[in-house]
């Protein structure tokens, strides 16, 4: 008969020691057999799960059209500039009223619309912090926001953005990384912020 030496039991809640009965165990019972099966298919599950959902979004990302990528990376941009104006402490770019940052009162506003110009929807040149109320119900108050793009950027800008008419169609790849870049100036500002 040949003696067999102990084992520590491969449950990390029970680590007995224990002499093994057959070759190969690895337990000390049948009772710390099924905690570790228990564990092992908790982590099969959590693993196919975290696939599961890379591969949705990896699919989701694919579904999206060329004006899904365009709106979102709108947005991007557009959260961008208010962050980029609050931090700055600038005032309405129209009315040169404070603006209230405590809601939702305040829009990026473009000089230049997008539809008239989407060429330069992502110009920060051409964008700044303006009330709802100007933007929207003012039409963006256009005469009064040349007065104050004059006054923050300076005329021979102002008529660089007016004599521009090139045309731009970005591709996807470009507008991930337009996106990707206005989130990242973003988060930065928000860190400076906090």
């Amino acid at each position: 008969m040949i003696a067999r030496k102990k084992k520590t039991c491969a449950n990390t809640e029970c680590s007995t020691q224990f002499v093994p009965s057959q070759l190969g165990q690895k337990v000390c019972g049948w009772a710390c057999g099924l905690a570790i099966k228990e564990v092992n298919r908790e982590k099969a599950h959590k693993a196919l799960a975290d696939v599961g959902r890379r591969e949705i979004k990896v699919r989701k990302e694919k579904l999206k059209s060329r004006g899904d990528h365009v709106r979102e990376c709108q947005q991007a941009f557009n959260e961008y500039i208010r962050w980029r104006d609050q931090v700055a402490g600038h005032a309405c770019i129209s009315s040169g009223r404070p603006l209230d940052w405590s809601g939702n009162a305040v829009d990026a506003g473009h000089y230049r619309s997008v539809g008239s110009a989407p060429h330069l929807r992502f110009d920060e040149r051409n964008c700044h912090a303006q009330s709802k109320a100007d933007n929207r119900f003012l039409s963006g108050n256009a005469v009064d926001y040349r007065i104050g793009l004059i006054e923050r950027i300076g005329l021979d800008a102002v008529e660089g953005l007016e004599a521009d008419q090139s045309v731009r169609k970005y591709t996807v790849e470009q507008l991930q990384e337009i996106k990707a870049k206005y989130r990242a100036l973003t988060r930065e500002l928000k860190r400076i912020a906090a």
